[in-house]
C-alpha cells in the first residue's frame, strides 16, 4: 500500500521570498520591503531574492523536470493593491502568466492570498490592529479570485497566522517588528487576541469572497502552523497527553487550535471569546475543504523556552537548529484529522541544510533525503491507517530569502546562486522525482 491515486506531490514558495522586483511594474511597498532594515542577518533583503518575477518560466521548467504535480505560490498583496482603492493590472498580469505557464506544464497552481508582506499603506492605518483590515483583505481576495479562478481551484487564505501575529506583534522578530512581549502580560495577551480576531475575520470574509466569485468550484483552507506534540510511547495515556498538549483547553496564539477551532469548529478559546462577538464568530466560521498544515517537527523536542528533559545531547537538528522528528507528519495527520474531520494537506515540510555547489558542479544533500524518507514515511503510515491525506508540498522549491535569517538558510530542492541567479538541482530533487513517479512507494 502507498498513497492514494491522485495524491498531490508538490512544492511551495512565497512571493516575498522568491519574486524580487520589489518596486517594479507598479508594486507598492510591503512591511518586509520597508521595515526590515536592521532586522535581517548581514543587512540582506528581499529586493531581488530569486528573481522569480523575471525567471518564473525557467523555474516552472525545472518543476516540470522534477515531476512536481502542484505548485503552491502566494500573491503579493502590495503588488496587487499598492495603495487604497487602486488595482495594479500589471501585477495581476504576472500571476495570470504564472498560472498559465503552470497549467501548460501540467502543474496544478495552488494560491495563498497572504504570506506575510502586508502593504505599507495598511500598516500605516494600524496593520492587523486596523478594524477595516478584514474588509480590505476581502476586497483584495475578490480581485485575485476574479483574475485567477478560471485556472486555480485550491486556495489558502492565510499562511501561518501564528507567525505573522505572534512573531510580528508579540516577539517582534518578524515585520512589523513590534515587541508586545515587553508589555504587561495581561495587556499583551489582550492585544494578541484582538489582532488574532482581525486575522480570523479576514480569513472568514476572504473565504466567503472566494466562494461567491470563483469560476472553478473552489477548495479552501488555511495553511496553519503551531505546536504539535507527539506521544512519548504508544500507551493510550501518552497518546492522550499528546492530544491534550497539541490542542489545550486554554490555547494561545502558538497553538493550532487558537486558529483552527474558531475557523473550523466555530468554537472560541477563552481569550478570543473575550474579544469576539457571536456575529463575528459567524463570519469567521466558514465551511472549509481541507486542513492545511506547515510541519517541520514535533514540539516535544524544542528547547527554545528553556531546558527540555526530552532533548538529548547531540540529537539531529537542521541548519535552522530545529530538531529532526520523523514521526511529525504521522501525528499531525492523525491528531488534526481526528479533531477537525477534514482531509489533510501538508502545505509545507522540509529542512534547511548546509548546501553548496561542490567541486563536481553538483549539490549533494544526503541529509535532506534522509529527512524526507522519515517524514514522508510517517505521512504514508497515516494514509495507510485511513487518514485522508490529499497531498504533500515540499518547502521550498528554491533556496530563497528566509525572512530575518537572510539567505544563509537553504531549504530548496533547487540551489540558487544569488550573485548570478544560476539554478542547480540538488540530489534531493532527483530523489523526490523518484518518489513522485512511484507515488511514495
Amino acid at each position: 500500500m502507498g498513497f492514494s491515486e491522485g495524491f498531490i506531490w508538490g512544492a511551495a514558495s512565497a512571493a516575498h521570498q522568491v519574486e524580487g522586483a520589489y518596486d517594479e511594474d507598479g508594486k507598492g511597498l510591503g512591511i518586509w520591503d520597508a521595515l526590515s532594515a536592521g532586522h535581517v542577518k548581514h543587512g540582506e533583503n528581499g529586493n531581488v531574492a530569486c528573481d522569480h518575477y523575471h525567471r518564473f518560466k525557467e523555474d516552472i521548467a525545472l518543476m516540470k523536470e522534477i515531476g512536481i504535480k502542484a505548485y503552491r505560490f502566494s500573491v503579493s498583496w502590495p503588488r496587487i493593491v499598492p495603495e487604497p482603492g487602486k488595482v495594479n493590472e500589471k501585477g495581476l498580469q504576472f500571476y495570470k502568466e504564472l498560472v498559465q505557464e503552470l497549467k501548460e506544464a501540467g502543474i496544478e497552481p495552488m494560491c495563498t492570498l497572504f504570506h506575510w508582506n502586508l502593504p505599507m499603506w495598511l500598516h500605516e492605518l494600524g496593520g492587523w490592529r486596523y478594524e477595516g483590515i478584514s474588509d480590505a483583505f476581502a476586497e483584495y481576495a475578490k480581485i485575485v479570485v476574479e483574475a485567477l479562478s478560471d485556472k486555480v481551484e485550491k486556495w489558502m487564505t492565510l499562511n501561518e497566522p501564528t507567525c505573522f501575529i505572534g512573531l510580528g506583534y508579540g516577539i517582534g522578530v518578524h515585520a512589523p517588528f513590534e515587541k508586545g512581549i515587553e508589555k504587561p502580560q495581561d495587556e499583551m495577551k489582550a492585544d494578541i487576541a484582538s489582532l488574532s480576531k482581525n486575522a480570523l475575520l479576514a480569513h472568514g470574509k476572504a473565504a466567503k469572497a472566494i466562494r461567491e466569485n470563483a469560476v472553478l468550484p473552489p477548495k479552501i483552507g488555511i495553511a496553519f502552523n503551531g505546536a504539535l506534540a507527539a506521544p512519548v510511547s504508544d500507551r493510550p495515556e501518552d497518546i492522550e497527553a499528546a492530544r491534550a498538549a497539541t490542542s489545550p483547553e486554554n490555547s494561545f496564539f502558538g497553538n493550532v487550535s487558537w486558529w483552527a477551532d474558531p475557523s473550523i469548529l466555530g468554537k472560541l478559546p477563552p481569550l478570543l471569546e473575550k474579544v469576539t462577538t457571536p456575529e463575528e464568530l459567524a463570519v469567521i466560521y466558514q465551511p472549509l475543504d481541507f486542513f492545511g498544515y506547515n510541519c517541520y517537527n514535533t514540539s516535544n523536542y524544542e528547547d527554545r523556552g528553556g531546558i527540555n528533559p526530552a532533548v538529548y545531547p547531540g540529537m539531529p537538528r537542521t541548519a535552522m537548529d530545529w530538531p529532526i522528528t520523523p514521526d511529525a507528519l504521522y501525528w499531525a495527520a492523525k491528531l488534526f484529522h481526528e479533531r477537525y474531520g477534514l482531509p489533510i494537506l501538508i502545505t509545507e515540510n522540509g529542512m534547511a541544510n548546509i548546501d553548496f555547489v561542490m567541486s563536481d558542479g553538483k549539490v549533494h544533500d544526503p541529509q535532506r533525503i534522509e529527512y524526507l524518507k522519515g517524514y514522508i514515511g510517517g505521512l504514508q503510515k497515516a494514509a495507510e491507517e485511513g487518514v485522508p491525506v490529499l497531498g504533500y508540498l515540499y518547502w521550498s522549491i528554491l533556496d530563497n530569502f528566509e525572512w530575518a535569517e537572510g539567505y544563509d538558510k537553504r531549504f530548496g530542492l533547487i540551489h540558487v546562486d544569488y550573485r548570478t541567479q544560476k539554478r542547480v538541482r540538488k540530489d534531493s530533487s532527483y530523489w523526490y522525482s523518484d518518489v513522485i513517479k512511484n507515488n511514495g512507494v
